[in-house]
């Protein structure tokens, strides 16, 4: 069923105006400023989204999100990712799955792009048995010593990783821009890249990881270059039309308390190249999406990197908009409504877009329920993680 957009306009607080402007990037015309954030949901045998997962994209287009963003993809590299139900962008059955994902989500009003991702890998690292040995730009997991998943969960000993070749990062570069030709001939509406959260993208990105003296690391310009090679082959593949996202991240899966860049001229330095790659809007990923990103500024990281960059911003990070969150870290205890920092800085042009995730597992409608001032739904981490509702 096609979603209802008058009914959509029912109880409309001009209070809640900055989430509901239109924007436009490319050819990408958006109906509001809401977008499902990525969150992996492994529900895909075989690396192959099926019907539940069509249905699962569909049902938040007809809520009324502006942008999707779907869960990581994996590209045609043997390290991209080690968990057989995440999907990918390569296989035939695969590429035909997606364009049922894409119809639907496009019958319903919405738009949808891939997020495009080699995790390097993380989680059979982290496990202890990967299925193949982990990549990284210099054999380095993590910050030497410290290897952290979880706030509660420490390694004690560094997983196995060994230093790419030339080789590998082109062929690296050739499986992202494969991966993106394959997204376009299934009808996504532009591509996303998950370059944060210790990934292989952002291993590249940052120092504790990248200690190379080749042209794929040193200073921060530098460090940018296979990220920006990624972009750029990627532009070339797919042409001007369509917008290209980029993720990054001061965090780390391997260490919380990690910073991609100490300075703003440090974050302008890495961030930059990427821009001038054909990046179109940088993805600030924080714990807190309104967190303060550098000392002397209110400024959020997204609203950093759209100032440094001149490029669009998308925030995430700690969305609650009023819901108490109930999850294993927090024991039910409700998160700070952030509403009112969400609104102003919105309207400021502060930043672009917001990309909101835990509570679009608990429900569908968010966007509805936005618009129309109900009750926000409550979050539970063991009904919600894991599901496909």
């Amino acid at each position: 069923m096609t979603a209802n957009h008058d009914s959509l306009e029912a109880g409309f607080s001009p209070a809640a105006d900055p989430l509901f402007r239109e924007f436009s990037v490319r050819s990408l015309h958006l109906r509001n400023r809401i977008v499902m954030s990525p969150m992996t949901r492994t529900h895909s045998p075989g690396g192959v989204p099926g019907e539940k997962v069509a249905r699962y994209y569909r049902r938040r287009a007809e809520g009324g999100t502006g942008l999707i963003i779907t869960e990581g993809v994996a590209i045609d590299h043997p390290a991209s990712v080690d968990h057989a139900s995440v999907p990918n962008m390569f296989a035939s059955t695969a590429l035909d799955g997606w364009r049922s994902v894409v119809d639907g989500v496009h019958e319903a009003g919405g738009r949808i792009i891939p997020q495009l991702w080699h995790v390097g890998p993380l989680w059979g690292a982290m496990g202890g048995s990967p299925a193949v040995t982990p990549m990284r730009p210099s054999g380095l997991w993590g910050t030497p010593g410290i290897t952290t998943y979880s706030d509660d969960y420490v390694r004690a000993s560094e997983p196995v990783t060994r230093a790419m070749t030339t080789a590998d990062i082109n062929s690296v570069i050739e499986a992202f821009r494969a991966a993106a030709r394959g997204a376009v001939d299934a009808g996504f509406d532009g591509i996303a890249l998950h370059g944060g959260h210790g990934y292989l993208l952002d291993a590249f990105l940052w120092a504790d990881t990248n200690r190379r003296d080749d042209e794929w690391g040193g200073d921060a310009e530098r460090r940018a270059a296979f990220p920006a090679a990624v972009v750029r082959a990627i532009r070339e593949e797919i042409g001007e039309e369509l917008p290209i996202f980029f993720r990054f991240s001061q965090h780390k899966q391997q260490d919380f308390g990690a910073r991609l860049a100490n300075t703003p001229e440090e974050l302008g330095a890495l961030l930059r190249p990427l821009v001038d790659a054909g990046v179109d809007v940088l993805d600030a990923s924080a714990r807190r999406f309104q967190a303060p990103a550098f000392e002397g500024s209110d400024l959020s990281l997204a609203g950093w990197a759209k100032q440094l960059t001149g490029a669009h911003s998308m925030a995430v990070g700690s969305v609650g908009i009023g819901s108490a969150i109930k999850d294993r870290r927090s024991s039910g205890n409700p998160i700070l409504d952030n509403r009112d920092e969400l609104l102003r800085r919105l309207a400021a042009d502060e930043f672009d877009l917001i990309a909101i995730g835990r509570l679009h597992l608990a429900d569908p409608d968010l966007v509805r329920t936005l618009r129309s001032g109900g009750p926000l739904p409550q979050y539970d981490y063991g009904k919600h993680e894991s599901a496909l509702l």
